[in-house]
């Protein structure tokens, strides 16, 4: 009986299993951390790494583009249908840093396999999802007789994620028409958990600020002094203290000016997740839920946008005390944004409320850090129910959907190139990114395999001209 050709991804996929985990394992033994400037050389040396593996899978086109910081590396495969689409896979090369001291079980850049795991940095976030691209392009040939992909196929995988991608967007506008795309997939993302496969379909964005109030030129005599001079300490907490309404609501006025809300399909599909809050709450190392009202938990770490004290002071701090009034306070605040929010337009509604409730003798400065913008892909869209469609056939169950409460450069992707986002990763809580003895599941990892090798097929049928 001939195969299926679902059935010949899988035998093609475990024919290649041992060399494809044996060439992993090589590419994470490459400490390429981008936020040490020692691992400077280590980055390139993934960089190059990466191209030369990428132009043995097929690609004949594999690149490395140059940043001010960190090198990129890009490929591209030409599908030889004239009217194919084109798709652009979006990952980083680039790893956290470890080190055996910080609890590791194993050398962090020694990969090992146990229990059907494989233990390096980089395994889940994000080399391992990068990297089941090449092996997944190599069996939907195989699978269905053709030369090229059935889609115009491109790469583009970042040396700086983990460094905040400070050079990002320069290098999508710089190379645009090189980075056209109909559709773009982002594999730095993960799944619910090990027995609920899901897809993604957007992430929140990020703005940071630092409030400074001074008052008095120096720290004077709370005895002489206090209750006759405004004091930055006392300010700044009555700035967080409006921040919230009594409900959970920032209480920035204009602040949700723009957000898309939430449909009642979506908050249904967030219900059918299998979220048990007691569990969660062992996550968070916390005693109790807290946050808007009106809205679950789930709804609010992914589709709700925030504002968060990350860290206030000002005064004596010291052992026993020290009565003065202090010249100075501060507050760091992070807003998490959502989809339909302007970074641009919530730093200045931001500036004019804090404008607006500094007193007298008090002067404060704000600084933003650079923002990351929201992103959402409906639930409708074609290229997403094709991402859906791949990885139902994979794992043999029902997708379902969620969103990342987290943020990334998906949205400069989306905006340069014009191009809808959809998110595919197979990596699952308990891989524990960024952490002592991060893992990838290998059983997962090879799902992700499957699931980009009937990818391309589902995306031409869904993106056609």
């Amino acid at each position: 009986m001939s195969e299926t050709p679902d059935s010949a991804v899988r035998t093609y996929t475990e024919q290649h299993r041992a060399a494809f985990l044996d060439d992993l394992a090589e590419w994470l033994r490459i400490p390429s951390v981008s936020a040490q400037p020692e691992h400077d050389g280590d980055v390139r040396r993934s960089a190059a790494w990466l191209s030369a593996k990428l132009k043995e899978t097929g690609f004949p086109v594999a690149e490395i583009w140059e940043t001010p910081g960190a090198p990129a590396v890009f490929a591209e495969w030409p599908s030889e249908d004239p009217g194919a689409p084109t798709v652009l896979v979006y990952g980083h090369h680039d790893v956290q840093p470890a080190a055996r001291e910080d609890g590791w079980a194993t050398d962090p850049f020694e990969p090992v396999i146990r229990d059907g795991r494989m233990y390096g940095r980089g395994a889940a976030d994000d080399k391992g999802q990068v990297f089941f691209h090449t092996l997944g392009v190599r069996a939907h040939l195989a699978a269905t007789g053709r030369t090229t992909p059935a889609v115009h196929l491109k790469l583009l995988i970042e040396g700086e994620e983990e460094s905040g991608s400070p050079n990002f967007r320069a290098l999508t506008e710089q190379h645009a028409d090189r980075l056209a795309a109909d559709a773009v997939i982002v594999s730095d993302t993960g799944m619910w958990d090990e027995d609920t496969p899901t897809v993604c379909t957007g992430m929140r964005g990020l703005a940071e600020c630092e409030i400074q109030l001074y008052g008095p030129a120096q720290d004077i005599h709370s005895g002489s002094f206090g209750g006759a001079v405004p004091n930055p300490a006392t300010e700044i907490a009555r700035l967080v203290a409006a921040l919230h309404d009594e409900d959970g609501h920032v209480a920035i006025p204009g602040f949700y000016d723009g957000v898309t809300d939430l449909t009642d399909a979506e908050r249904a599909l967030f219900a059918e997740l299998p979220f048990d809050e007691a569990t969660w709450l062992r996550t968070a190392k916390s005693g109790a839920v807290s946050g808007e009202a009106g809205y679950s938990t789930l709804e609010r770490i992914w589709a709700r946008p925030t504002a968060e004290v990350n860290g206030i002071g000002g005064g004596y701090q010291g052992a026993g005390s020290k009565t003065i009034i202090p010249s100075s306070a501060l507050v760091k605040i992070s807003f998490r944004l959502v989809d339909g929010q302007d970074p641009d337009d919530v730093q200045k509604t931001v500036r004019a409320w804090v404008e607006s409730r500094i007193p007298a003798g008090i002067r404060h400065t704000i600084a933003f850090q650079p923002a990351t913008r929201p992103c959402l892909t409906p639930l409708d869209h074609p290229a997403l129910q094709a991402v859906a469609r791949a990885m139902g056939r994979a794992f043999g169950k029902k997708i379902l959907f969620t969103r990342e409460g987290g943020s990334g450069p998906a949205a400069d992707l989306r905006d340069v190139l014009g191009a809808p986002v959809l998110f595919l990763g197979i990596s699952v809580p308990s891989d524990g990114w960024h952490a002592p003895d991060e893992k990838v599941e290998l059983d997962l990892l090879l799902k992700g395999v499957e699931t980009t090798a009937y990818l391309w097929s589902e995306l031409a049928t869904a993106l056609g001209r």
